[in-house]
């Protein structure tokens, strides 16, 4: 282990000098971070800064010797990097943005060693970040941001619930046509998301769509518009309303999905179709589609 220098590139500026460090010593302790920095060892240009600095393009970074944890390397295979190119809707110089395959994760973890976000960093050679995330089983539209202001502007759109984001999914059940809305508190424990009134406030916005009806099957195709963006929220408020999606295989109901299955439904119906946003280089409204997968539109076609 020796002292490293960085130089700050366009992604990283306007960072704080401690979450640059935390994102780039991988493993490395908070309070080990913020000691190097209190003693000085951590130089900016060859001064010393506090911890709430705020790096400025081209700021060369001497970084002392430390111990991090050492990083798999990333093996992307050609049919996954061929899958992402053909899943792109649209590019500029400060975002990237894919229609998202149900299946792939956005991140490594879990079990996943290459996730969307590991996949197009070795492709784009540049350290890009996901500005939101998808869950594996969902499809749809995935922001991806390349430069550090980009992120900041849609994370800050985000938590103001400016950006407006809507999905279908095929729940159970016959729900009436009306619009309904679902305001619910959702709590994170061990294994699952319940709705308990210790969570964080969510809400979520189903207006079906169209109605399926056979002999004892039932079930309704329902766009959503979410207000707040928790882990699997409309998974939960889904149930929670008595309307489980389908194939939904933490939070479904066993006998609908057996149905669903039984009819060709082999994975979970819910699709990310619709985003829009400011975009932060063009100050411009921006409205990104993504069409219904081939696979749920041929299970609907069967219905």
């Amino acid at each position: 282990m020796s002292v490293s220098f960085q130089t700050v590139d366009e992604f990283s500026q306007g960072q704080r000098l401690d979450n640059y460090l935390l994102k780039t010593l991988k493993g490395v302790p908070k309070s080990h971070i913020y000691r190097v920095i209190r003693k000085g060892e951590v130089r900016v240009n060859k001064g010393r800064k506090k911890a709430d600095y705020k790096l400025i393009l081209d700021d060369v970074v001497r970084i002392p010797p430390v111990k991090v944890s050492v990083t798999k390397s990333v093996y992307t295979s050609d049919s996954l990097e061929k899958l992402l190119i053909n899943a792109k809707l649209y590019e500029d110089k400060g975002l990237l943005i894919i229609n998202k395959p149900s299946g792939l994760a956005v991140h490594s973890g879990s079990g996943v060693d290459v996730g969307v976000i590991e996949a197009l960093r070795q492709m784009y050679k540049e350290p890009i970040e996901l500005v939101h995330r998808l869950d594996r089983a969902t499809s749809g539209v995935l922001l991806i941001a390349k430069k550090r202001n980009v992120l900041k502007n849609l994370h800050e759109q985000l938590s103001q619930h400016t950006v407006e984001k809507r999905y279908t999914a095929l729940v159970k059940g016959i729900w009436s046509k009306k619009r309904h809305t679902i305001d619910a508190p959702l709590y994170q424990n061990s294994r699952y998301v319940v709705v308990d009134a210790k969570g964080k406030y969510a809400i979520s916005h189903f207006q079906p769509l169209k109605i399926f009806s056979a002999g004892d099957f039932s079930a309704s195709l329902v766009e959503i518009s979410i207000e707040t963006g928790r882990t699997h929220q409309i998974r939960v408020h889904a149930k929670y309303a008595g309307h489980a999606l389908a194939c939904d295989d933490k939070y479904g109901d066993r006998e609908f999905d057996r149905q669903v299955k039984f009819k060709g439904l082999k994975r979970l119906f819910l699709h990310a179709h619709q985003l829009i946003f400011t975009n932060p280089l063009t100050n411009d409204t921006q409205k990104v589609n993504a069409p219904l997968p081939v696979e749920l539109e041929e299970f609907l076609a069967k219905l």
